[in-house]
């Protein structure tokens, strides 16, 4: 869960006083009520009436592992979309509007055809259908009221109005006056059943730009990506949330309307309500809005298992930057029980001033900047990896050898009593911590909802309180070991000719990706 911070009484006095505002039915444990509509939406309801405020979260059980070869980065393209309006928002003639969005679709499509005859290419006949498309587009932009689900909410009193994606569900918060609750409902409901995919063109390009800034011209971003490219050879986590380029300079309208019909239907969604409000009268208002929502098939689940790994594979990317390394290692899927003594394994090693890594290589050692480790929970087993950046004049390969020497040591001698125990209060006071508000509340149970169930919150602070020293060595002999390990570099261009030369012994398997 990578739930790291200090521990302090007070947040545990803070947390103790949440218990008698109603949050809790017994120390620790969320009193979630739950309710299913017919269409199979599933809301889940959580009263704290200390402010009148509620927060609430769409949460869709998709993310870039449901989609596929030529279409990666359809979910987080589809977030963009959720924010540009319906039939009844974000228009101001929805009549004269689809007709023109019709349009648009068959000339972009008669130009796409048309270039792709490279042989008998007609460049004046491309010229007319571009000039065509262009006097579209205007009379579109007339048409569209700019962002107008967004000046709605904002003027009625909420905040917290944002959108996100990951490998395994599409989330999306608003946090209202209680007495906007209505409202919500509302346009969200419409948001569900009447989108309108304008402006799709447009939106597509920003999500490239997106792209080139947080990924292609990223370092840090560069590396993840081909860090998990190389580790996953054949589950979907081995491909980027926000998708690879020519996926999202190729993904079609129609393409991204089957996918929405697919997956963002009532029975693959849960809502979630944290704060002021009345079980009952929530229940009656999805009811209302959301009840004639029909129901699609059950999507599609993802078949394909990632093989055991059977030897430790290099990656080296060239980049304009100073150099980092990461390191992969495959673990279990969310509820499997070792996955407690990874959280503990985590946070002994990375969690504040006083863990092993900062220790040993930023402050003894002055050999990195920094030295970071976390792992990773998704619905599908995922990785735990391992992070650093060296301080000049030190070297990646002095970074990576430190690095396996806090590994060995793990596995060799176990963790005091006292540094177990102060890892396990550091845990327990961050995830306190992230439970100690409505919006809080609200993120930590979708988000568990759409992994596996909401009630791991509830079970997490027993499991990790059951984690033994011997766990810890256990969990670190059981995936830690260099046939599981996945390894990626980044270099800067004039340093690739040493470092080259330095590993081509000693490393077998090694590619080299250059940007």
């Amino acid at each position: 869960m990578n739930k790291k911070s200090l521990v302090s009484v007070l947040s545990v006095f803070a947390f103790v006083a949440l218990f008698a505002g109603g949050v809790f039915a017994d120390p620790l444990k969320l009193d979630v009520k739950e309710y299913v509509l017919k269409n199979g939406l599933k809301l889940l309801m959580l009263e704290k009436h200390d402010v009148p405020i509620v927060c609430v979260r769409i949460n869709y059980k998709v993310g870039s592992v449901d989609e596929r070869p030529g279409i990666t980065g359809v979910s987080h393209l589809f977030e963009h979309m959720m924010f540009k309006g319906t039939k009844m928002f974000g228009t101001r003639n929805y009549t004269a509007e689809k007709s023109l969005l019709e349009r648009e679709d068959e000339l972009v499509m008669k130009i796409s055809a048309e270039k792709a005859n490279v042989k008998t290419t007609d460049k004046k006949k491309i010229e007319s259908l571009e000039k065509e498309l262009d006097d579209v587009r205007k009379k579109l932009r007339d048409l569209v009221v700019k962002d107008e689900v967004f000046s709605l909410y904002l003027r009625h009193g909420a905040s917290g109005l944002n959108a996100a994606t990951s490998t395994d569900g599409t989330y999306y918060f608003c946090d209202l006056p209680a007495n906007k609750l209505e409202l919500w409902a509302f346009i969200e409901s419409d948001r569900m059943k009447n989108l309108v995919l304008r402006e799709f063109y447009s939106e597509r390009d920003v999500v490239m730009e997106e792209r080139r800034l947080r990924t292609e011209n990223s370092p840090f971003g560069l590396l993840i990506e081909q860090l998990n490219a190389v580790a996953f050879i054949a589950h979907p986590y081995r491909w980027p949330t926000i998708g690879w380029r020519s996926d999202i300079q190729n993904i079609t309208k129609a393409e991204t309307a089957e996918y929405f019909k697919r997956y963002y239907a009532p029975n693959n969604a849960v809502i979630v309500m944290v704060g002021d409000f009345n079980p009952d009268d929530a229940i009656k208002l999805v009811e209302k809005y959301f009840s004639d929502i029909p129901g699609q098939s059950a999507p599609p689940t993802v078949k394909t298992v990632e093989p055991e790994q059977k030897g430790e594979r290099r990656v080296e990317i060239e980049f304009e930057s100073n150099p980092y390394i990461a390191i992969s290692y495959h673990i279990p899927a969310v509820g499997h029980p070792d996955l407690y003594a990874l959280d503990v394994v985590s946070s002994l090693l990375s969690d504040g001033r006083t863990s092993r890594l900062y220790k040993s290589m930023i402050e003894d050692k002055r050999i990195a900047v920094m030295a970071h480790a976390y792992d990773g929970i998704g619905k599908y087993p995922d990785t735990f990896t391992f992070l650093a950046a060296p301080r000049a004049p030190h070297t990646v390969a002095e970074v990576e050898s430190a690095m396996y020497e806090e590994i060995e040591k793990l596995k060799i001698a176990p963790p005091s009593d006292w540094e177990l125990q102060k890892i396990k209060n550091q845990l327990e006071a961050d995830f306190i911590r992230d439970l100690n508000s409505a919006s809080g509340l609200a993120n930590e149970i979708g988000h568990f909802e759409v992994l596996s169930d909401w009630r791991y919150i509830n079970t997490f602070l027993d499991k990790v309180a059951q984690v033994t020293k011997e766990d810890v060595m256990r969990v670190a002999k059981k995936y830690f070991t260099k046939n599981n390990r996945t390894v990626a570099i980044l270099v800067k261009k004039e340093n690739n000719t040493k470092t080259k030369e330095t590993k081509e012994n000693k490393k077998p398997e090694k590619s080299t990706v250059t940007y």
